[in-house]
């Protein structure tokens, strides 16, 4: 057995777009029978939301669709870049973010922007935050990421 590929999806709080992100990728590759051959969790830029469940109207918006966002909020931490294989942000703050907490410039081949793995939303060029609008903006994030997710995962079959 080869060694399971490590996937972190990482936004700004890691309560809404990142853990969903998570949650969606978990539920394809465990129906696609791979749960064993991926690793995958999710952070945060920020340390503000640590130790909190997602976002409440993240989680009812989630469930509808069948999945359970149970994550912890946590900070991206500087080992993150060595533990893992990919380190997906949201939008380009994300990226920029990530690239000045990486230990060595060497870590930003791991670095990639979420909607890079879209394949039904091919104009869209981040994943916006839903966290200060309505029930459409929940929605709307977890149609881009159940597309950009099942991209991801055909792209690394």
């Amino acid at each position: 057995m080869s060694k399971p590929r490590k996937i972190l999806f990482v936004c700004l709080g890691n309560i809404c777009r990142s853990s969903s992100a998570e949650g969606v990728m978990k539920h394809l590759v465990k129906e696609a029978g791979l749960g064993d051959e991926f690793i995958i969790d999710s952070a945060g830029i920020l340390s503000y939301h640590r130790g909190e469940l997602p976002d409440a109207r993240m989680r009812a918006h989630a469930s509808r669709r069948g999945y359970q966002l149970v994550h912890r909020s946590r900070p991206v931490e500087a080992e993150d870049f060595y533990k893992f294989d990919l380190v997906i942000g949201m939008d380009d703050r994300n990226i920029d973010d990530l690239k000045e907490r990486a230990p060595s410039s060497d870590e930003w081949n791991k670095i990639h922007r979420m909607t890079n793995f879209c394949t039904k939303f091919t104009y869209a060029d981040h994943v916006p935050d839903p966290y200060y609008g309505g029930a459409e903006g929940f929605e709307h994030v977890l149609d881009l990421l159940e597309d950009a997710c099942a991209g991801l995962l055909e792209q690394i079959r």
